[in-house]
């Protein structure tokens, strides 16, 4: 499990490869100077809610993952979450694509 860590006091834990496609989606929004929602649901011992954060370039991130090696990046996940992003509600996780062309890029 790694964490996300917003301005010093959310945080959030995501399975090593949910957070390495969450970096690669949040990192080009941000490079392009565009702000947004990121939701997430908590954790049952959190309250079983939902969270939701407003990143933006001056945003204070951290992305802290538990494994060494980077996972290999599912270029259609990456879309997929990034079409989240681009919506009015903002980023979340959607399940990995499976099935069809699986074009995967290595993060190294």
């Amino acid at each position: 499990m790694g964490t996300l860590t917003y301005e010093q006091s959310v945080k959030a834990d995501f399975d090593d490869r949910v957070l390495a496609h969450l970096q690669v989606v949040i990192g080009s929004k941000l490079r392009r100077g565009e702000a947004f929602y990121f939701s997430w649901r908590t954790d049952q011992s959190l309250g079983d809610g939902r969270m939701s954060i407003w990143l933006n370039p001056r945003s204070s991130l951290v992305f802290k993952y538990f494994g060494s090696r980077a996972p290999r990046l599912n270029a259609a996940w990456v879309d997929a979450l990034a079409d989240t992003a681009n919506s009015p509600s903002g980023l979340y996780v959607v399940p990995e694509p499976t099935g069809g062309p699986t074009s995967l890029v290595e993060d190294d």
